[in-house]
């Protein structure tokens, strides 16, 4: 475990080691993400352009969204199993506990949209709670990571055959174009586990709400909230002793090194978490350890020590203000499920 500081320093050596616990027989020589599944020519000029632009502000930041190369999503699903990272077990217990009041919520035969699918776990727990002839006919999972998604959704189609799978190639944060309703489908309901919301900006989170209200009209939205708590139980979720989540940030050097030709050395930066409880926020950054100059492309970019990249954001609510949130987004709010510790949540919301 980190010291109170929270900065946790991680080598190549660590680095590797947690890739090879995920990835079968990888040669770590010559390993990188791109090598596993290259991403589309479209999705590589997209990440250049934003990872310049981040790196260009005076403050530099990054999107949390690019971490989830095919690596990096890997990483993280380990990190859901790490005893310190509360998240996903309490809110996959709320979503069992309580299937059977969702299903009914949502009602039969409706089309789901889930906002940045992922592995597609968390979905199977609603999708198993509904009655015989009342289950969901379609399923449209969105994110951005193309070939993550499509592996998943082919697993989840061998587990429901009857099931309609239209996977959706995007950044969900962006306007999209859904398929018109099926004449017999019940309501088109969002999914919206994991707390993601709590990445964006506050600002970021209303917009992301309003166009989910635009595309749900008639429906509504199940979303995962996490909830304002104990620093202490924060600081660890963010700074497992394994160093898994460390090798998650540090993954994203990897990931830009791959596929946009940069040049970062992983033993020059260093994971560093911390909880900022007057903002109700937990900030991810990478902290360079020494004077450097990093080239991405023909772009050149020198960090002193100490100078860091934000690369994640992780906003805390209380059940109060996510609820006011939504109400101003075009929303309703209507039952929220909560664990007895009240760590997490998880809010049915009905477009207005």
């Amino acid at each position: 475990m980190a010291q109170a500081s929270g900065r946790q320093a991680v080598d190549e050596s660590t680095l590797r080691l947690n890739f090879e616990s995920i990835m079968p027989n990888p040669n770590l020589s010559t390993f990188s993400p791109a090598e596993l599944v290259p991403s589309s020519q479209t999705e590589r000029t997209r990440f250049g352009r934003d990872v310049i632009a981040g790196l260009r502000q005076e403050a530099r930041r990054l999107s949390p969204k690019y971490f989830y190369d095919v690596a990096g999503s890997a990483l993280f699903d380990r990190i859901c199993e790490l005893p310190e990272y509360y998240p996903t077990r309490t809110e996959i217990g709320i979503l069992r506990d309580n299937a059977k009041a969702i299903a009914e919520v949502v009602g039969p035969n409706a089309e789901v949209v889930e906002f940045g699918a992922g592995s597609l776990t968390k979905i199977r727990l609603l999708f198993d709670a509904f009655a015989a002839g009342e289950a969901p006919l379609r399923y449209m999972p969105v994110d951005i990571s193309g070939e993550h998604l499509h592996m998943a959704a082919r697993r989840l189609q061998a587990e429901y055959p009857a099931l309609q799978i239209q996977p959706v190639v995007a950044d969900y944060t962006m306007p999209l174009i859904l398929p018109k309703a099926a004449a017999d489908s019940g309501k088109r309901v969002g999914f919206f586990p994991g707390s993601s919301l709590g990445n964006f900006q506050p600002d970021e989170a209303l917009e992301f709400l309003r166009l989910a209200a635009r595309l749900l009209q008639g429906g509504g939205l199940l979303v995962g909230v996490d909830l304002v708590k104990e620093p202490a139980v924060l600081h660890a979720a963010y700074n497992d002793d394994q160093g898994v989540t460390a090798a998650f940030n540090l993954n994203l050097l990897r990931r830009m090194n791959a596929e946009l030709a940069a040049d970062f050395d992983l033993n020059g930066f260093a994971h560093y978490a911390f909880y900022q409880a007057a903002r109700q926020r937990v900030e991810m950054h990478l902290v360079s350890k020494l004077r450097q100059t990093v080239r991405i492309g023909e772009e050149r970019f020198d960090f002193a020590e100490g100078d860091s990249i934000l690369t994640e954001e992780s906003h805390k609510f209380t059940v109060d203000s996510f609820r006011a949130l939504a109400a101003a987004a075009g929303f309703s709010p209507g039952p929220v499920w909560i664990d007895e510790q009240r760590l997490f949540s998880v809010h049915w919301l009905v477009v207005r």
